[in-house]
């Protein structure tokens, strides 16, 4: 079979890798080791996909569904696999075996195209925010996930960059790095988080209703995994009339729901919006800035 990288894929690592990208030559090649490697049979490559990945439909040996799943180096997909090994599928997608080619992970298969997002906003905002509340533990011993300080400080600098070439986020970017700075002052919170969840990143599955895929895990304090479920359907928002109390009532909602700060919540939103609009102006996605840099104004 002919592993074809999805167009959405090809375009986004264009966005990160615009030198070009020696991974994603050699991916239909480390698509067709992985599959002789794990002795699976392809169904198709899921279109239009993920971002910072390719994901192929498979059957093991024994006919059961899985998923195979490839992601560059810069998208720690050996982070993603200790997370997972970790929750050990309580609210996340079970690991099914060790990968045997880099980067590659094998996956119990979900219903790839029925997210949360199928749901009336209300009702997926309670079953996006209660799957989670489970992954929500402690890391385990000796881990290597990266800090949400750590994390936070490398888009600081990108924010500050950007700032300085565009005066009219400047504004807004002091905001959301004062935010930050507030945040980070106090005793850290250690629990292993998602790090990059929305709606689109719960999917129905047969063991439970809705489990969490594709995380980039990271530790730190709820609130800041909690903040990009504020902004889901983010044009919905834009384009009501009462988005911007929508949100407010958002924040007040999530936050009462999973009992954290409020405010907190409110900061990290903040900076996770900003950031994304910032890091989207960089790259030549100027609507998508335009409605993230607008709902900022909101918080």
């Amino acid at each position: 079979m002919a592993f074809e990288p999805p167009q959405r894929l090809v375009r986004a690592l264009g966005e990160t890798a615009p030198d070009g990208d020696g991974w994603l030559e050699k991916l239909p090649e480390a698509a067709r080791q992985a599959v002789a490697l794990s002795e699976l049979t392809v169904d198709r490559v899921q279109v239009p996909g993920g971002r910072t990945s390719m994901v192929v439909l498979v059957r093991r040996a024994d006919g059961t569904p899985a998923v195979l799943k490839l992601a560059p180096p810069r998208f720690r997909p050996e982070a993603e696999r200790a997370a997972l090994t970790h929750w050990d599928g309580l609210g996340a997608v079970q690991l099914l075996q060790e990968p045997r080619t880099a980067g590659a992970l094998l996956l119990e298969r979900l219903h790839p195209d029925v997210s949360v997002r199928s749901l009336a906003e209300a009702k997926a905002l309670l079953e996006a925010a209660g799957t989670l509340r489970r992954l929500w533990v402690e890391p385990p011993a000796g881990h290597s996930f990266e800090s949400v300080a750590d994390r936070t400080g490398r888009q600081a600098r990108a924010m500050r960059a950007s700032a300085e070439a565009e005066p009219e986020v400047a504004a807004l970017v002091d905001a959301a790095l004062a935010a930050r700075a507030e945040l980070l002052a106090g005793p850290p919170e250690h629990r292993l988080l998602h790090g990059t969840f929305r709606q689109s990143k719960v999917l129905a599955g047969e063991r439970m209703p809705w489990l969490a895929v594709g995380p980039d895990p990271v530790v730190g304090e709820c609130a800041f995994d909690l903040a990009r479920l504020v902004r889901d359907r983010v044009e919905d928002l834009i384009a009501s009339p009462s988005g911007a109390t929508t949100t407010r009532r958002r924040v007040k909602r999530l936050a009462e729901s999973l009992e954290l700060d409020q405010e907190r919540l409110r900061g990290w939103t903040l900076f996770r919006a900003v950031e994304s609009g910032v890091r989207a102006r960089r790259v030549g996605r100027t609507r998508d800035a335009e409605l993230l840099l607008e709902f900022a104004t909101w918080l």
